[in-house]
């Protein structure tokens, strides 16, 4: 992955708009905008949209970040070089060249948000040469004047991230016609959700105490179009967007924002204005002409604003309703168009519209409730990154089309998610790139919680979402991630931060924080608890390392973006995997419990000192942003407070005998056994169960080599604890199947422990994976041969799932497959044990989104017929499978099939038998798999006899 990243930053061109085509440059350029000794002039006409007016004061005071001198603003005329800013048909400055045939407007003019940027030559009088940005619309223009903004060096989150600026003395404009837009999602905005504590706590700190006032969400209003994003929810769960500050709304509408309202609020009610001041209960069937006459002064109060109406109805509170039925809900929606007709807008179609299909609510579309076509249906995810359904075939000519509602926080089942970033940037990719492909292109909205710590997949999800075709393959997120790396932190850094971020993508998304506990990760199988403690660990490293090569500027927003995750992650899995080794220790009676419980008691510690850090950082800026609880969940809701997780301490002695484990924790010391191939050794473990001093000796057959065979402990100390590392001179090993017997000496303990050893030898000609310890664990992109059709074939998504990388078959649009006839993935394995192998396959944990093609795979081994696994039940909308919470609890979906293979080299075969299915790891049981949340680590390969 670094390398390839590397070789992405050589051939990208250095412009820090991301996806976008350069039109500013800091060496040269047909027009130097700063650094010459005649001042630059931004020229914007008094009768365009105040919107545009305002950008263009953001765009001035980022040429004052950049260069340290704000450009002057003018309205009536200019001289020496300009920029001149305008849209069509508001602007007079722009009307007039497009008459003049000066700018040709043709490729934007009536298209939705689009601009164009060039030099002009003498275009208003006392200018000989201009940047000109047209915009076909308002946020057309404000998108190209944000467009200069962020190419000069001002990233969308230089307030909201505390991202610097890198000073720059020359900025050129270049010689080039830029033409961008429509976007290809219509709307695209964020929810803010679940801000309970952290937001509101903060902005109760920040605003006086009064809640989410103008002063906040003029702050969101410029990051959204900075992000080039036009639609929010805003907060529900204690506020009042329309009546806390009778500013907010109309300052949304100045600014350029479509405000919307979630899925349980219509007609731009807020939740808790339902709760407030609607005369009687909140339901249809008892109280309709109430619930009519308070919906119907919603939609007074936003006809003066650009607004997208929420349709339909849920119970109170974001909860389902008891009385509610298909055919009442049609009656709901009938009474809200009808109020809207008469209060905004006779003619529907102009009014946006949607209504969301979000969990019990897709019930009473899939009962053969009958929607408008000018409301557009809002398809929902699992409330965990998995859409549950998006349009088929009958649904893609409906008028108003359809969108998805999207989440990167959650309240609920299974458990809460709500401390910091834990998406992964590849899932979401997958994700959106089947909603895109599916027809879903009206609105993408997604749930943000608190904004603040998810600050990467929120730009992800937008940039797509603004234009989708630069995103178009798997790799595209390699590309996106350096390309934000560079704009955020300046390319001598870009390789190494995309890099950390991609791999903290990975290990973050393994398990959300709050489902951590100390029995996940295994601290006697395959070395689980250390390998991802080892991997956090090298992650903080390098993060670290970054932060430190970062000017004074710079920090804050590394710390933000990058360094506090990467630590706040590393602090959770060293909490709970020296949770899991007190616990597992004192049950051994060893010593050294009492070092892991002090290990993990200072990572408790650790995690409220990193949010003490995050909350002083710069003078207290972001303060109370990392409130949130996240240690000690015991069911779906969030405890009260963080809370230790038990330690254990065994009785203390001063006589007791030193103690024997062995890996894999077999109570009668057999250790898993060793073969040539992988891996290289197991492990014993020779430990102190009291404060005294011993002597250890190993012994065994002379092919046997223990590291270290002799030596002391020492308790208290920290050499209580000896791991000794057992493995096997291949050379002088017997041929075939063997136990070795392994002797320990302890003080008076004497432990015989036995190692089985197989030295077997893949014939020279095989390529492919070895079975070792009974099992056979392949990562899916692995693959000794892939096929493809005419229309279909595997691409790997590299960072997908849990360990390494996911395959999946493309392109979206492709038919049900059929094996053995349709591409296939194909892996070459030898067995040296012969039996019915159980193979499991791990899986995207994504649902199936149209019930006649459920997700499937085919499985064979060898010229069998091959096996089709339906991995992932088919339920009626509204309803999820009986498999679905733990596939989200552990971030993967499997599938097993029992399949007789013999003993020597096989073809396992693999199917792909609709789109959406991506494989991520192959486990062949021939017996031996042991417990583990990962899974096995890969099997060795061999080339030509030869481990490769």
């Amino acid at each position: 992955m670094a390398n390839f990243l590397w070789l992405l930053a050589f051939f990208l061109p250095l412009v820090l708009g991301i996806g976008q085509a350069p039109t500013i440059s800091f060496t040269n350029g047909a027009l130097q905008l700063t650094g010459s000794s005649t001042p630059t002039t931004i020229l914007v006409s008094s009768d365009d949209w105040p919107g545009v007016s305002r950008a263009a004061t953001d765009l001035s005071g980022d040429f004052g970040r950049v260069t340290g001198k704000n450009l002057t603003i003018s309205t009536s005329s200019a001289s020496g070089p300009a920029i001149i800013i305008g849209t069509i048909g508001k602007s007079k400055v722009i009307d007039s060249l497009i008459s003049a045939g000066k700018i040709d407007v043709s490729k934007i003019n009536g298209k939705w948000e689009s601009f164009q940027s060039q030099i002009v030559a003498s275009p208003v009088s006392g200018v000989d040469k201009a940047l000109v940005v047209a915009g076909s619309d308002k946020r057309g223009t404000i998108y190209g004047i944000y467009d200069i903004s962020e190419q000069i060096g001002v990233s969308p989150w230089y307030w909201f991230a505390d991202v610097a600026v890198s000073p720059q003395s020359s900025i050129y404009a270049l010689d080039t016609v830029k033409v961008q837009g429509p976007p290809s999602i219509k709307y695209r905005g964020i929810f803010l959700n679940d801000e309970q504590p952290a937001l509101t706590n903060w902005v109760k700190e920040k605003y006086g105490g009064v809640g989410y006032v103008s002063g906040f969400y003029v702050r969101v209003f410029e990051l959204l179009l900075r992000l080039r994003a036009n639609y929010l929810w805003p907060t529900m769960w204690d506020s009042m967007f329309c009546l806390d500050d009778p500013k907010n709304q109309q300052l949304a509408d100045t600014y350029g924002i479509v405000m919307g309202t979630s899925h349980t609020e219509p007609l731009m009610r807020s939740t808790k204005e339902q709760e407030k001041y609607v005369s009687g209960s909140w339901d249809w069937a008892s109280n309709k002409a109430k619930v009519v006459s308070f919906l119907t002064d919603g939609a007074k109060r936003a006809k003066p604003y650009e607004s997208l109406f929420t349709m339909g109805m849920r119970g109170s509170g974001d909860t389902g309703s008891t009385s509610l039925t298909a055919k009442s809900l049609e009656d709901v929606i009938t009474s809200q168009q009808s109020i809207l007709s008469s209060v905004i807008n006779t003619n529907l179609s102009a009014i946006p519209q949607m209504w969301c299909l979000y969990k019990e609510v897709g019930g009473y579309y899939q009962k053969g409730m009958k929607v408008p076509d000018d409301i557009t249906l809002l398809w929902s995810d699992d409330n965990n990154g998995n859409m549950q359904r998006l349009p088929i075939p009958s649904e893609l000519g409906r008028e108003a089309g359809a969108g998805v509602y999207y989440h990167f926080d959650y309240v609920g089942d299974p458990r809460n998610y709500k401390w910091i970033n834990t998406i992964s940037l590849e899932k979401t990719w997958e994700q959106m790139h089947l909603t895109y492909e599916r027809g879903a292109r009206q609105i993408w909205i997604v749930n943000v919680g608190d904004l603040k710590p998810l600050e990467v997949p929120i730009s992800h999800f937008l940039d797509m979402a603004y234009d989708m075709t630069l995103y178009g393959t798997p790799k595209s997120i390699q590309t996106w991630l350096l390309q934000w790396a560079t704009r955020e932190f300046g390319s001598s850094v870009a390789t190494a931060a995309a890099s950390v971020m991609d791999r903290y993508g990975i290990y973050a998304n393994r398990r959300k924080y709050e489902l951590l506990n100390q029995d996940i990760y295994s601290v006697v199988n395959y070395d689980e608890g250390d390998f991802v403690l080892k991997q956090w660990e090298d992650l903080v490293s390098d993060a670290q390392a970054i932060y430190d090569s970062l000017s004074t500027a710079a920090q804050p927003g590394f710390f933000e973006l990058v360094l506090h995750p990467c630590k706040a992650g590393y602090i959770m899995h060293q909490l709970y995997i020296a949770t899991a080794k007190n616990n597992l220790y004192a049950g051994q009676k060893r010593v050294s419990a009492a070092t892991e419980g002090a290990k993990a008691v200072a990572a408790y510690k650790a995690d409220s000192a990193l949010a003490t850090t995050y909350h002083k950082l710069l003078g207290g800026k972001w303060n109370h942003m990392m409130d949130q609880v996240h240690i000690g969940y015991t069911s779906w809701q969030q405890p009260s407070a963080n809370s230790m997780p038990g330690q254990k301490y065994p009785a203390a002695s001063t006589s007791s005998q030193p103690g024997v484990a062995v890996d894999g924790g077999s109570s009668t010391y057999v250790l898993p056994s060793l073969n040539p191939y992988t891996p290289k050794s197991r492990w014993i473990d020779i430990f102190s169960t009291s404060n005294s001093t011993s002597t250890f000796t190993i012994t065994s057959d002379a092919w046997v080599i223990a590291t270290p065979s002799t030596g002391t402990l020492k308790s208290p100390g920290d050499t209580s604890d000896q791991r000794v590392q057992i493995s096997i001179d291949w050379s002088k090993a017997p041929a075939g199947a063997s136990t070795s017997k392994i002797e320990i000496v302890a003080g008076t303990t004497k432990v015989s422990a036995s190692l089985p050893v197989q030295n077997l030898k893949v014939p020279s000609s095989f390529s492919g994976f070895v079975e070792s310890d009974k099992t056979i664990s392949i990562e899916a992109e692995h693959f000794t041969s892939s096929t493809t059709s005419s229309s279909a074939a595997y691409q790997v998504i590299p960072g997908y799932g849990k360990t390494l990388s996911g395959v999946s078959l493309y392109p979206i649009n492709i038919p049900t497959q059929s094996a053995p006839e349709s591409p296939k993935l194909t892996y070459n394995i030898y067995a040296f044990t012969a039996t019915t192998a159980s193979i499991t396959v791990y899986l995207g944990p994504s649902l199936n989104t149209d019930s006649t093609r459920p997700l499937a795979y085919a499985i064979a081994i060898d010229d069998s017929a091959p096996t089709i696994v339906k991995y992932v039940p088919v339920t009626e909308l509204g309803t999820l499978p009986n498999t679905w919470s733990e596939t989200v609890k552990n971030a993967a979906a499997k599938g097993t099939s029992k399949i007789a293979i013999g003993e020597g080299k096989h073809v396992l075969s693999l199917w792909a038998l609709e789109p959406g299915v991506v494989f991520t790891k192959i486990v062949v049981d021939l017996g031996g798999v042991r417990t583990s949340y990962l899974g096995p680590p890969e099997s060795g390969k061999v080339s030509g006899g030869v481990v490769v």
